[in-house]
């Protein structure tokens, strides 16, 4: 079973900066995908931006694109989102999210992945 802890969530002004951190338990980070997806109020949740497991691939949404960036390091079981540039509409709450596969490419479908973390709440004020 992997637990994954979120941090780093928070309230900032818009055209600000955050930067959330993952971290995941066990021994086998490294073998793995992660995304992270964002939850607004009365919307769908969405996948952000996600990372292959071996951190060489990316892939960030067209509304994030040039302003979050994502990285991970194995060495620390952690998997971090800094977020530039921030704007009302990237409220929502943030979960970070494992593959249920190792090795498995980093897909944007949430039922592709198996472990979630509790969420972090990110409000940006106009």
């Amino acid at each position: 079973q992997v637990q994954l802890v979120e941090s780093g969530g928070g309230l900032v002004q818009a055209g600000g900066s955050l930067r959330l951190s993952c971290t995941a338990s066990g021994d086998t980070f490294s073998r793995y995908a992660m995304g992270w997806f964002r939850q607004a109020p009365g919307k769908e949740r969405e996948c952000v931006v996600t990372i292959s497991w071996s951190g060489i691939s990316t892939y960030y949404a067209d509304s994030v694109k040039g302003r979050f960036t994502i990285s991970r390091d194995n060495a620390k079981n952690t998997v971090y989102l800094s977020m530039n540039s921030l704007k009302p509409e990237d409220t929502a709450v943030y979960y970070c999210a494992q593959v249920a596969k190792q090795y498995y490419i980093a897909t944007q479908e949430a039922g592709d992945y198996g472990y979630w973390g509790q969420g972090t709440q990110v409000t940006v004020s106009s």
